[in-house]
């Protein structure tokens, strides 16, 4: 299939063997996360290439219909707990949107275990929601103040390629978007069907912090000695 997302691709360097595909928030664009590139660090490192999608552009619930860049759609209650009144139909079009792009970064001569799925708020939600049921297995998965949408479902579509790639899952305890319970409650439900999980919680709103960005690094740093 051919990718339908506009794309920012950063490259830390000549012939990538890696990719990082990061996912945007609710109302953002693919230029939110363009600095990360720069402060991860990861001088020394193997070359990555960088690629932050902009979301379509839809209508959202829970903004009164107003039209933004959202990855699916949100209405009243979703981010009260009740995750099974995710827009199902949208977030698998979103997984199939990053699927292409896994697959582009494959035929770009990157291997799957190379790949590695980011993603902040709705973005993080769609980097879970695909990487686990992806059908190769991936380098890494990195949720961002997030929570798992339609979680009701991962028991028959979890794919077994992806039971042992690592986790990352960031919480902010002050987050007044994503309740810190929602991100909490993921992270436990994951570990307990045994997905190999690193939680981190920071003292912070729904936002990124300096020492997520650190710790970020030290996730990504042994996966990115990985040979190609």
């Amino acid at each position: 299939m051919t990718n339908t997302l506009d794309c920012i691709e950063i490259e830390t360097g000549n012939n990538p063997t890696h990719a990082i595909i990061w996912m945007h928030g609710l109302g953002a664009d693919g230029n939110d996360f363009v600095p990360i590139a720069d402060e991860l660090g990861l001088d020394g490192l193997a070359p990555v290439r960088f690629i932050f999608p902009h979301a379509p552009e839809r209508p959202v619930t829970i903004n009164n219909g107003y039209v933004m860049r959202a990855w699916y759609d949100i209405t009243v209650g979703d981010l009260e707990g009740n995750t099974r009144k995710a827009d199902a139909a949208g977030v698998r079009v979103s997984q199939g949107q990053i699927n292409d792009l896994i697959a582009q970064e494959h035929a770009r001569g990157i291997a799957y275990t190379n790949i590695n799925l980011a993603g902040f708020s709705q973005g993080g939600a769609i980097a879970l929601y695909t990487g686990l049921r992806y059908p190769e297995t991936l380098g890494g998965i990195m949720a961002l103040s997030t929570y798992l949408p339609l979680a009701e479902t991962l028991p028959q579509e979890a794919a077994a390629a992806n039971l042992h790639t690592a986790i990352f899952i960031a919480h902010g305890t002050q987050d007044p978007v994503v309740p810190y319970t929602m991100g909490q409650g993921t992270y436990q439900a994951l570990q307990a069907a045994g997905y190999p999980i690193q939680w981190h919680e920071y003292p912070m709103p729904h936002s990124v912090c300096p020492a997520e960005i650190a710790d970020i690094r030290q996730f990504l740093t042994p996966r990115l000695r990985t040979k190609a």
